[in-house]
């Protein structure tokens, strides 16, 4: 499932996106969904750029260069939230993960780890090598002991972009103007996807400060939906 490319910048984006939301948003409630509809979606979810609520996940294979397995999107049978990073950013990606982080723990107190996926996707794949995957992973505080969150690793920028950008819709593009980190930066989206375990979109959260709470209960309504069935 081919998503929209990214056109201008990401401001532009998110303008477009504001500018589609209308009164017919939701208004025929989508099918394989378990949560309500998005209260604070700012667009129907055709007119957004990403994936949001009701919508496939699209499809993807990328491996996961620390724990050596590959992760097929049609394959998944958890609950599970996505995102796109680079482990270099210093603000956003780094709030946004070390945000994650708190949902895995919260997830794990709930007893709901096997139930759950966290797929973060570098769009770096130049600098996000295994071995820096695993200083990130140590320095926020991720437990890859728990078997649950993978660092997915295009294996070239070419499939990143394809991959984070094409597909997923989370806009991206490499600068050498900003001076926040040496060699280059990206400006990018924020956007992190909890899909179900039949690979449909239940939230969409965007910005790098989720709210854990939030997060984690909406993603054991999702777990817990799913056990009933």
């Amino acid at each position: 499932m081919e998503r929209r490319r990214l056109l201008g910048s990401v401001g532009a984006l998110t303008a477009a996106a504001t500018a589609g939301c209308t009164a017919r948003l939701f208004g025929d409630d989508p099918e394989d969904v378990v949560l309500d509809p998005q209260e604070d979606q700012i667009a129907d979810s055709e007119d957004l750029a990403y994936p949001a609520y009701g919508q496939p996940l699209p499809s993807f294979e990328l491996t996961d260069p620390i724990a050596d397995v590959t992760i097929d999107s049609e394959a998944l049978d958890r609950t599970a939230l996505v995102t796109g990073v680079f482990t270099s950013c210093p603000v956003e990606c780094s709030i946004l993960l070390r945000r994650l982080v708190g949902v895995q723990h919260r997830i794990a107190e709930a007893g709901l780890t096997d139930e759950t996926l966290f797929l973060p996707i570098t769009f770096d794949p130049e600098r996000d090598d295994e071995a820096q995957l695993r200083r990130n992973a140590e320095a926020i505080g991720v437990d890859l002991a728990a078997g649950n969150w993978h660092y997915l690793r295009p294996e070239s920028r070419e499939r990143a972009k394809t991959v984070v950008q094409e597909r997923l819709g989370i806009g991206f593009e490499r600068t050498t103007e900003r001076s926040r980190i040496e060699g280059y930066d990206f400006t990018h989206l924020v956007v992190t996807l909890l899909v179900n375990p039949d690979g449909v979109v239940e939230r969409a959260y965007r910005g790098e400060r989720i709210d854990r709470e939030r997060v984690a209960d909406d993603v054991s309504s999702v777990v817990e939906a799913f056990a009933d069935r």
